[in-house]
């Protein structure tokens, strides 16, 4: 089957993915869209879906397509690409009738809507929408140019994930425990902290200790599920061979570190709105 060069580093894209076993999943769970709107990349197959989802964006289209909607891309964006099948129209010789059969692939470059700019999309559920526009810290996040956007979440996945190399926060569930545990991910690469590779003991003890904490803090009685935020932290302490305590005694200047950082940041926000 034909592909032209960029088709094929596209599809060794793919392959990559595979071959990263631990972060797959979360790279696969936005694909698992959570609300009924009519984004074009909704209609790609499972693959484009995925090389979506690991470009770290829900919404995804054409130079051309993102015209049509009054949104314009950015100076200085690039692209990403997705697999366009090659058909060629042939005849059946048994019954005459013509069919289009798949002969190859090509690249077709396409922009994530954080690379755009222009009018709003229209949300398919404004009630989300609204709870993740209120989320405490959320003027964090966008501060520090980090999207929050949701997905539908499955039993047994990831209920949220933060990607460095997009700058977004995907929750797959309507938790704020889930979104501050994501935003001490964060506040943990803008302090150069989390050196570790995949889902590490250390940085998954940081993210869940500090989402108690700024859950504390912030009297946000909905969010305090300590001893969820607890088994979690054993769970990786024990694969580690460590106790829970232990794990947070050893991580407690980083978490510490990061709790400061985003809260000190919130201050400073309010500072600025108040002086307006």
């Amino acid at each position: 089957m034909r592909m032209d060069t960029r088709a094929r580093e596209t599809a060794d894209t793919i392959l990559g993915a595979f071959q990263q076993p631990e972060t797959l999943p979360k790279a696969l769970a936005p694909i698992f869209i959570r609300r009924n709107d009519d984004l074009p990349c909704r209609k790609w197959s499972w693959r484009n879906q995925l090389l979506t989802a690991l470009a770290g964006t829900s919404d995804a289209r054409g130079y051309k397509q993102w015209q049509a909607v009054d949104r314009q891309v950015k100076k200085g964006a690039k692209a990403f690409y997705i697999l366009s099948p090659c058909t060629k129209k042939i005849e059946k010789p048994d019954t005459g009738d013509t069919a289009y059969a798949v002969i190859g692939f090509r690249a077709t470059a396409v922009f994530r809507l954080e690379d755009t700019e222009g009018a709003d999309i229209p949300s398919g559920n404004p009630e989300l929408d609204r709870w993740i526009a209120e989320l405490p810290l959320r003027d964090v996040a966008e501060h520090w140019g980090v999207t929050v956007s949701t997905y539908n979440g499955e039993p047994g996945r990831a209920h949220g994930r933060y990607a460095h190399s997009a700058q977004s926060i995907a929750l797959g569930v309507q938790n704020v425990e889930v979104f501050l545990h994501e935003l001490m991910h964060a506040a943990e690469y803008r302090l150069g902290n989390a050196v570790e590779r995949g889902q590490h003991w250390r940085k998954e003890t940081v993210a869940e200790f500090g989402a108690a904490v700024l859950a504390e803090c912030l009297g946000l009685e909905q969010a305090k599920d300590f001893g969820g935020a607890y088994r979690y932290i054993e769970s990786y302490a024990q694969a580690a061979e460590k106790t829970a305590q232990s794990a947070c005694m050893e991580c407690l200047d980083r978490i510490c570190e990061a709790v400061a950082l985003i809260l000190d940041t919130a201050q400073s926000l309010q500072a600025e709105r108040v002086a307006v």
